[in-house]
């Protein structure tokens, strides 16, 4: 058997399709943005036809940029934006709506309203989650209550709810397969992460009737196989996880006490606590890592909304810079003198914040502050964001405190960036020769699955680092910049 495998990489801007070869090296790939919808402040939603077609495009592409065709691939692995909700017509595939965003903040009062009735407690003991717009169980209640007639169809079997790889896998597969896998399911607020089910108290809190809901399998499973006309051959999907879960396996943090951070649209910081379910006092959440042949490993996430968005706002809303690339050096140039702080609350604040109110704010502008220092303030932001994960982290589990931290996603590119990150931290930062982890995490599950790659411990012992990051900064001067951020959070909050 060929040991090509294709991993689908459907994020929150764009769809990527990566095939890797034997060797785990990419061989082709393709890429396909699509439209940002804003209905009104703070809502967020993606057209999911878009989507759909935006995934078969970069697919083909990525099979004639590899020089393959659909019979070379072994597998498929899939890897997802969690969170982001659809529900469709069983008989058609057709969507009810456009599929909420996780970003989106449209069901701020009914969390709001739940919290003040007391129901957040037992909702975080059994999903690891706290009551925030950010999940899919409130998006989902939204869905059946605004759009005509779905609440009424719901409840009769005729439609399905799906997170974005649920809804690629029923297309994939002409409708032949209604799955998820484990942290995918995670992610929604209605499954028991602790006996890894759906909840019936839950369902019931959130007024979500069963009938939508699909199945769950481990996160290398049998999927199901494509429609052999979509590609020009059947191939089996083995592997699904969402985007975090797959950079964290990519990176290959299998090892309680590890810890990467993914900087894509948002930035992510996962920490395995292995069998360990450990239970946040800090507002962090408690989540599945993976799922592996019946075995479940945890994890300590900190989610932040807003990272390489904050990139791609300076570069399409304030026309600061062409390229997103620009920034890194951008940022270098600016005025060491001036204290520009960016608080990024675009859409709120999540961890360890959770004000879904809160909205972003520039603080520190003089007369001589212009594109150099908000660049600046703007990937600096994403360090100290994440300097409050880890600090969170650390308090939650006695595991996490002499942690090397793995990062991957668009935004490790910029040497600066990672090494005000490092210095920031005041820890090592290692950045791997694969910067494509979450699309390398989904096509390990399916490779693996398909008996073409290599298990757990090979994959581990072939990761590789292209840069470690230490720390060069003055304790004085990192005390002193954290002091200023720390209180242009405070200013930012919403109560």
């Amino acid at each position: 058997m060929s040991g090509y495998i294709l991993a689908i990489d459907q994020g929150t801007t764009s769809s990527r399709a990566i095939v890797f070869g034997a060797d785990r090296k990419i061989a082709g790939s393709g890429q396909k943005e699509f439209t940002q919808i804003f209905p009104r402040d703070g809502w967020v939603e993606h057209d999911p036809e878009e989507i759909w077609e935006s995934v078969v495009w970069a697919v083909k592409e990525a099979l004639k940029a590899a020089k393959i065709g659909a019979s070379d691939v072994a597998a498929i692995g899939i890897t997802n934006q969690r969170e982001t909700t659809l529900i469709w017509d069983r008989k058609t595939g057709k969507p009810i709506h456009n599929a909420i965003v996780w970003q989106d903040r449209r069901t701020a009062a009914f969390c709001a309203k739940l919290k003040a009735a007391g129901h957040e407690k037992a909702i975080t003991k059994k999903t690891g989650l706290l009551l925030d717009p950010y999940f899919s169980g409130t998006k989902v209640r939204w869905l059946l209550d605004n759009v005509k007639g779905a609440r009424k169809r719901a409840e009769k079997g005729e439609l399905a709810f799906g997170t974005v790889d649920s809804f690629l896998i029923w297309r994939l597969t002409g409708g032949k397969r209604h799955v998820t896998d484990a942290t995918n399911a995670g992610r929604t607020l209605l499954f028991d992460i602790g006996k890894n089910r759906w909840d019936k108290s839950l369902l019931e809190l959130f007024e979500v009737p069963a009938a939508l809901l699909p199945e769950v399998e481990d996160c290398a499973a049998d999927f199901g196989v494509t429609e052999a006309e979509l590609f020009g051959a059947a191939i089996p999907i083995l592997g699904v996880a969402g985007d975090q879960h797959a950079a964290t396996i990519g990176q290959a943090c299998f090892e309680p006490g590890m810890l990467k951070s993914t900087y894509g649209t948002g930035c992510f910081a996962l920490l395995n606590t292995g069998k360990d379910m450990v239970a946040s006092k800090n507002r962090l959440l408690t989540t599945i890592a993976y799922r592996l042949d019946g075995q479940t490993t945890y994890a300590l996430e900190g989610s932040i909304f807003i990272a390489g968005a904050a990139v791609q706002w300076i570069r399409d809303g304030l026309k600061l810079v062409k390229h997103a690339s620009e920034t890194g050096p951008l940022a270098q140039s600016a005025d060491p003198s001036q204290h520009v702080y960016m608080v990024p609350a675009f859409v709120g604040l999540g961890a360890p914040w959770w004000d879904a109110e809160a909205r972003g704010a520039i603080y520190g502008l003089t007369r001589n502050s212009g594109p150099a220092e908000i660049a600046r303030a703007a990937l600096e932001a994403v360090c100290y964001q994440t300097l409050d994960l880890l600090a969170a982290m650390r308090k939650d589990w006695k595991g996490g405190q002499d942690t090397v931290l793995r990062v991957d996603g668009g935004m490790v590119a910029s040497d600066w960036t990672m090494q005000f990150l490092a210095d920031v931290l005041d820890a090592p930062v290692d950045r791997p020769t694969i910067l494509e982890t979450t699309a390398l995490g989904a096509a390990w599950l399916a490779g693996s699955r398909a008996g073409v790659w290599p298990g757990m411990a090979e994959f581990a012992a072939s990761w590789a680092r292209d840069r470690r990051f230490e720390p060069k900064m003055d304790a004085r001067e990192r005390k002193d910049k954290i002091r200023g951020w720390d209180a242009a959070v405070r200013r930012t909050l919403s109560s």
